[in-house]
């Protein structure tokens, strides 16, 4: 089975499009994130040009290069992730100061450039607190190590009666703090990797920090106005520009620009077409003004007529209907095994009850709330881009493709991010914009108007999906086989990270099906992931929260329920019989330690807390509905159980959800308050997604433009939430992404539950239940 170590190995085994990726350098890279101010310091736009890196004061000490410890005693973390709302620089914040016995209100951070020296840096697949954990733990951990020995020589005793606590090293009745240790003992120390490796980290027990209540550092400069976005970005003799977006995303052209209106628009300078050789702006052309607002308008004014590349033809019915073909018979040709386990097809082959369902979804938009941008300076012969962004080795990769230099004269500057949702893993839009500074020889922000930045998104794929599966007479789930058709963001975006089937010599995108690895035991089991190739000659589909359980889970959660039903099972008893800790489904340490049994857990505890043996009393036309979730990757699950409770107006088809009652195993919560948040926002997002958000990708963009036409869910439409966290000193996993994915199902199997309708198509729109009904 694929797993995400395998990319990693595939990534350091190719000539990675991601510049000197290795895959001890990922693994250490992954851990932090990207922008340049400091919490506590009032940072400006204009300072932005320094490098983070180089603004760290003299003098401090640095056990590790994750943080620094100076003469007044504050501790400034380097963070290479990227803060977008889910304050991740809190948590490995936390993970620092716990094993460093620091004081909490000593705690810095700063957000770091794309100095090669921080590794591989990409925030997403909900990876920077899990694979933080253990490198910034022991980091902590040598600080402290090399303190206590400083420090006890400066106080004159052994180190053995010395222990530290809250910034200070402690013996007996005498103690000197941090900060003057550092001033006076002139600490030289460092630390191999080999060294952090066989640190012991602290009991459980003797925790402070991880676990506990907190706030977040982030909020006070978000609330006061000091935090700088990508949008705020201001920089001498700058030019402003907005892109002018060619009617398809590949192989369209401008046969002739009037910008004779445009002319009219005070501030308007000039309209230019971008000559861009990585192939990402094709067609585009820049307008060029001296403020965002005549850049904007004098967009609107000009008129182009444009030679139209194939694509435009290509509709989402289009798509769905290669899907519903490759789904049909599924083939190495087109896509590879995921899993593969005993003889599955056999087995259905020969078997006398098949339970066999189609499910789809469709074209779904990140619209994060701050519209992507980018400014881009030059600077003797080195090129710095301020922006936020996801992935930001991917994007230096890029953008030294389209510049034509070598990645170490561009350096990316961080900012916070107004939401990013995987649509700023692709750096797809920070092109344009050093592509017109360079045609100008002068600094440009380049700022997109959300309907731009609908057209350029990178849309996550519409799927279809098709499980078949054999059960006995007592219903017993014998095979089970599953083929799910979309693009697949790996192979559009970061070829480098397809990793390995389970045969030799293929590659599968996992971003594209995990989620259908899932841990019941369903005898022998075939799953086979489908490149929907004409995803790709349409545009550049991308990894939207959560990417492939999206749709994954969608289906295996209904299959399972509807599998409970043709055997005359209770939906969640059925559930509890299917999972079972043997074998592949026993979990291994640390990552997954427990497996199915801890996905049992909190499904019996949702059950318990939500009233699941009373659901067949409900009042007429309310229905109850369970589904489970692992997140995005099986070796770093996070076990999740949703119980949807759902109204149904036999009228219109309307669905109204009343309460979700959801329980979730994350093993360590580095951030109690931060986790809440993430899996209040995910599960909300993933109700919206399931019956509001969608659109029809046709004529080279996304039917819906913007919010007027594209819907999501409402403040006045947020259900009753009752939610849970397990207590756990398990490895912290992610809490990005689980949420998303296991809503839609619950919600599904409700539904049929209240009104004997099963809905397989995403979003579930209220004229297909009417009809159902």
């Amino acid at each position: 089975m694929a797993r995400f170590d395998d990319q990693l190995a595939a990534v350091e085994a190719g000539d990675s499009e991601a510049r000197g990726i290795t895959r001890r350098g990922f693994l250490i890279g992954t851990m932090a994130g990207t922008a340049m101010m400091a919490f506590g310091l009032s940072g400006t736009a204009g300072a932005a040009s320094d490098s983070a890196s180089q603004s760290l004061t003299a003098g401090r000490y640095e056990p590790t290069i994750w943080y620094a410890i100076g003469p007044d005693g504050i501790v400034t973390v380097h963070i290479t992730k990227a803060e977008m709302g889910q304050h991740v620089a809190t948590s490995l914040a936390r993970l620092v100061a716990e094993e460093l016995e620091a004081d909490w209100s000593s705690i810095e951070v700063v957000y770091v450039d794309s100095d090669p020296k921080w590794g591989y840096m990409v925030t997403g697949g909900s990876w920077s607190v899990h694979q933080s954990y253990l490198p910034l733990s022991r980091a902590g951990a040598a600080g402290r190590i090399a303190l206590i020995e400083a420090g006890a020589t400066l106080l004159g005793v052994d180190p053995a009666t010395c222990h530290a606590r809250e910034g200070r090293v402690i013996s007996g009745d005498a103690s000197i703090g941090y900060g003057e240790i550092v001033a006076q003992a002139g600490l030289e120390r460092t630390f191999s990797e080999e060294e952090l490796e066989k640190i012991d980290l602290k009991p459980v027990g003797e925790r402070r920090v991880l676990g506990t209540q907190g706030g977040a550092l982030d909020v006070p400069a978000k609330v006061n106005g000091e935090a700088i976005y990508g949008i705020d970005v201001t920089v001498d003799k700058m030019l402003h520009a907005r892109p002018v977006l060619p009617p398809t995303r590949f192989g369209s052209r401008p046969v002739s620009v009037d910008d004779s209106a445009a002319k009219q628009v005070e501030g308007y300078r000039q309209t230019i077409e971008l000559d861009d050789p990585s192939g990402v702006c094709q067609g585009w052309l820049a307008v060029i003004a001296d403020n965002t607002s005549a850049a904007m308008r004098a967009a609107d004014a000009l008129e182009v007529e444009w030679q139209r590349g194939d694509s435009y033809a290509i509709t989402e019915a289009d798509i769905q209907a290669r899907g519903r073909s490759l789904v049909a018979s599924p083939s190495r040709d087109n896509g590879a095994l995921f899993v593969d386990i005993g003889d599955a097809s056999g087995v259905l082959e020969d078997a006398g009850r098949v339970v066999d369902s189609t499910y789809t979804t469709s074209s779904v938009l990140h619209f994060q709330l701050e519209p992507v941008n980018a400014t881009v300076v030059e600077e003797d012969g080195h090129w710095h881009i301020h922006c936020g962004s996801q992935q930001q080795s991917l994007a230096v990769n890029m953008l030294a493709k389209a510049l034509e230099v070598d990645e170490s004269r561009i350096t990316l500057h961080q900012y916070y991010l107004g939401g990013g949702f995987g649509r700023r893993l692709y750096g797809d839009y920070t092109v344009p914009a050093a592509l017109a500074a360079k045609a100008l020889g002068r600094p440009v922000k380049m700022l997109f108007t959300r309907p731009d930045d609908t057209r350029l998104d990178c849309v996550r794929s519409p799927s279809v999906q098709r499980l078949r599966s054999a059960l006995d007479a007592s219903g017993r789930v014998l095979a089970s086989e599953h083929a799910a058709a979309a693009g697949w963001p790996s192979a559009a975006m970061a070829p480098a990270f397809l990793a390995e089937t389970v045969e030799n010599g293929g590659k599968v995108d996992a971003f594209a099906i995990s989620g259908a690895d899932h841990w019941y035991d369903v005898g022998a089991q075939r799953v086979w992931a489908q490149q929907n190739h004409r995803v790709h000659e349409a545009f550049v589909p991308g990894y939207l929260r959560s990417v492939g359980p999206g749709w994954t889970t969608w289906a295996v959660e209904q299959h399972i329920d509807e599998l409970a039903l043709a055997a005359g099972a209770d939906p969640a008893e059925f559930r509890l019989g299917l999972l079972k800790a043997e074998g592949r489904n026993a979990g291994q340490a640390p990552h997954s330690i427990g497996g199915a049994e801890r996905l049992k857990a909190v499904l019996n505890r949702a059950m318990d807390k939500a009233g699941w043996a009373d659901r067949d009393n409900l009042p007429e036309d309310v229905g109850m509905g369970v589904a489970l979730t692992f997140g995005q990757e099986r070796h770093m699950p996070t076990w999740v159980a949703c119980i949807a409770r759902v109204r149904v107006d036999r009228g219109d088809g309307t669905i109204t959800v009343e309460r979700l009652t959801t329980v979730a195993d994350a093993g360590t919560l580095a951030h109690p308050d931060g986790a809440m948040a993430q899996l209040e926002g995910s599960l909300l997002w993933g109700l919206s997604m399931a019956l509001h958000e969608g659109t029809e990708y046709g004529k080279g963009k996304p039917e819906a433009l913007n919010l007027d036409a594209y819907t999501p869910l409402r403040m006045h439409q947020v259900p009753e939430m009752d939610l849970e966290f397990v207590d756990s000193d398990a490895m912290p996993v992610g809490l990005g992404e689980p949420g998303t994915t296991v809503v839609a199902p619950a919600i599904a199997n409700a539904v049929q539950h209240a009104v004997g309708v099963r809905l397989r198509d995403m979003p579930m729109r209220a004229e297909s239940l009417k009809a159902a009904l």
